[in-house]
This record gives structure tokens, sequence and C-alpha cells, in this order.
């Protein structure tokens, strides 16, 4: 979580009344934002895992594994706005917080889409070439801060998108789990991982029109 808000993703649900309540209580109780961070890993993982088991189940705990997936992913998405909303409104922000603040998200992607390759309807390599561009997009962000271009927040698939695609694609398939056998998790990997690479292509151009205009 980070010390500042320079590095900050804007977030219009940074400012919604229930998680400036939930972050204040957080703070007065002494919680680490490092230890909210450690909870996006936990639960970027067990996102993960219910995707896979939806493999080899049916029935009702099929429908539940879908929907376990898109839970998890949302608590992963609230640990990740907690996190910085403690270290910074919560004043508990500490040196390692840019290390905590980039760590776990990356652990939590690859979780989270290896696991989709392995759905019902997924593919492992598109699982594990939407992770590893997922995790390229965000060190192409990072590449930009570290020159001076600034935080490349830009999408069309960020991380909020990344999740939003996989939500929404986990409750329609508990909802109608017949689309698993149309490959729609493959389907929506591939969303991604197109997405990620031009994702991807915009920040690196951003970056490269700022060092061109740092030389002239």
């Amino acid at each position: 979580m980070p010390a500042t808000t320079a590095s900050r993703r804007p977030l219009t649900s940074r400012d919604l009344p229930v998680f400036k309540n939930i972050a204040a209580t957080l703070a007065r109780a002494g919680v680490s934002p490092n230890a909210i961070s450690f909870t996006s890993i936990v639960f970027g993982i067990a996102a993960g895992g219910a995707f896979a088991a939806t493999a080899h189940t049916g029935g009702l705990a099929l429908r539940g594994c879908w929907l376990a997936a898109a839970a998890f992913i949302q608590l992963r998405l609230i640990a990740n706005l907690l996190d910085g909303m403690v270290a910074v409104e919560g004043r508990r922000g500490g040196p390692t917080g840019e290390l905590w603040n980039e760590a776990p998200d990356r652990i939590a992607d690859a979780a989270i889409f290896i696991g989709a390759g392995y759905a019902a309807g997924g593919s492992p390599l598109l699982g594990f070439a939407a992770a590893l561009l997922a995790v390229f997009v965000a060190y192409v962000r990072a590449l930009g801060a570290s020159v001076g271009a600034g935080q490349l927040f830009h999408g069309p698939m960020a991380k909020p998108h990344r999740m939003f695609v996989l939500t929404v694609l986990a409750v329609a398939t508990a909802a109608v789990p017949a689309l698993a056998g149309f490959h729609g998790m493959s389907i929506m990997l591939g969303v991604v991982i197109a997405g990620c690479v031009l994702t991807a292509t915009r920040r690196l151009r951003r970056t490269a029109a700022h060092l061109r205009s740092q030389a002239s």
C-alpha cells in the first residue's frame, strides 16, 4: 500500500462512506496495511481454486464454485482498496508499503488467471498467458513511473477491468452453467489477453512519448 497518494489508482469507491468507515475502523484497531495486502493473496488463491474446482463439480456445488470465485475476486479488490486507505488516510503506512502494494497483486493476479485456465470451459495455456500478460501490464506501469512518466493506469484491461470481466463471467456461468460448454472461460481469457496486449502497448507508447519530450 502506498505511503503517499502519488502512486494510487484513482478510484471513486475510495470516497464511499462504507469503505471510509471500514478503513477507519481497521486503522483504529491497529491493523497493519501490510496484513491487509497479504489477505489479497489469500483471496486471489481462493478465487483461483474456486475457478479450478468448477471443472470437477456439478449441480449446486458447481454454481457455488462460480459464485465463490466471483466473491473472492471482489474481496481481493476490496483488500487492495482498504490497504491503501489504511496506509494513507489512516496514516499507518510504513517503509515497505510500496513493496507490499505491488508484490501481493502480482501473486493474486497469477493465482486467479491460472485457476481460471483450469476452470470448466477454460484453457490452461490461455490461463498462463493471461497471468503472464497481467504481470507484464503492471510492469509497464511501474516502468513508466520509474522513468518519470508517472503511474499509467490506462486500460482497456487494467486490473479493475480484468477482474470485472472475470466476475461477470463467473456470475453469468453460475446462472447458466451451459456457458462453460461453449468455452465461455476460454473466450473471456482470450479477451483479457487481447486487452492486456493493447493496454501494454498504450502504456509503452505514453512512456516513450514522455522520454522523447524529455530529450527534446
